[in-house]
């Protein structure tokens, strides 16, 4: 990223007097994934528009990938809170749209910069916002209502460019943005022990903060260094994910980076139920969950619904995935 307040991510931005649309979404990396077809389907129906998204800068290399956007509008709040949109410069908008929530706090930030035209939830005449929906289908939804045609199956990136350091291998990921969507720790070692008797090199990755949780899990499984990734940039994360044979992970933004690079996978789901955040209905994504009450996903502690999930589970999933079987 540069130190522009806003910076080109493709290279068809900052075009003289070509006017622009701007969607928010300064959310996670799930999140980005999750709104990929809406995003294209904005560039198909917007063509002669420079499209500005509003979005953390860390993300700026997926942001790039998808295609969608032409210029990143660095913008971020802790947790899910709607953050102020600084850095806009020149005329407003001509087309803003909110990709971020249901209002009114995100359209009230839309707003702000004097849309020509705002596509929203709750902009009055936007569509009815149902809790219950996927968050693919709910963006795609949101833009058919304005008359934008979206394929919520659009989610697929190209290749990174970065090699994979450890190509064929099965990659788990024992983290999650809060206690009640991570899986224990214990069982993830369970796991990685049963596929490394079975012949399968296990690498495990880890967000920020992780490297205590990716220590443990090495040290039970007896995992190499090499195979310890705590903190990976984000093309490096990316690259792990697109050369792993499979992905195992609680409902977190690898589960969503495996589907964006055609990723086999294995997501456990607890608080929140696969039909609001799951994968696509393909073969190579397994999904486990046993349903019940919805949970808290912002809890302290593991989900009760996670819980029930035992390791046999996960490797008996894991088995069934082509990718994985062993002779």
């Amino acid at each position: 990223m540069s130190g522009r307040p806003d910076a080109p991510v493709n290279g068809s931005a900052g075009a003289p007097h070509r006017p622009r649309l701007l969607a928010l979404r300064a959310l996670g990396l799930g999140d980005l994934l999750a709104g990929v077809p809406a995003l294209r389907a904005l560039r198909r129906a917007f063509p002669g528009h420079e499209t500005v998204l509003a979005a953390p800068a860390e993300l700026a290399p997926l942001v790039r990938a998808s295609g969608a956007v032409d210029t990143l509008l660095p913008a971020s709040a802790p947790g899910r809170a709607v953050p102020r949109i600084t850095g806009w410069h020149g005329p407003p908008p001509q087309v803003a749209v909110d990709l971020h929530g249901g209002g009114p706090e995100s359209v009230r930030a839309l707003r702000a910069l004097d849309p020509g035209r705002l596509l929203a939830f709750a902009a009055g005449d936007g569509p009815r916002w149902y809790a219950g929906e996927h968050e693919r289908d709910r963006w795609c939804r949101l833009l058919a209502w304005y008359g934008v045609p979206a394929d919520p199956a659009d989610l697929r990136l190209p290749p990174p460019a970065a090699a994979c350091p450890a190509p064929g291998a099965v990659l788990l990921h024992p983290g999650a943005g809060s206690p009640a969507r991570c899986w224990p720790v214990e069982r993830y070692a369970e796991v990685a022990a049963g596929l490394r008797r079975s012949g399968r090199r296990v690498v495990v990755t880890g967000g920020a903060h992780e490297h205590d949780l990716l220590a443990r899990l090495a040290k039970s499984a007896g995992l190499p260094d090499a195979d310890v990734h705590g903190e990976p940039p984000l093309e490096r994360l990316s690259a792990l994910v697109a050369g792993a044979s499979a992905v195992v992970s609680g409902d977190t933004g690898v589960a969503h980076l495996a589907v964006a690079h055609g990723t086999a996978s294995v997501t456990l789901f607890g608080p929140v139920p696969p039909a609001l955040w799951g994968p696509p209905p393909l073969e190579r994504h397994r999904v486990l969950w046993h349903p019940g009450p919805p949970g808290d996903p912002h809890g302290r502690r593991p989900d009760p619904l996670l819980l029930r999930i035992r390791p046999e589970e996960v490797l008996e999933a894991l088995s069934l995935l082509p990718e994985v079987r062993t002779a």
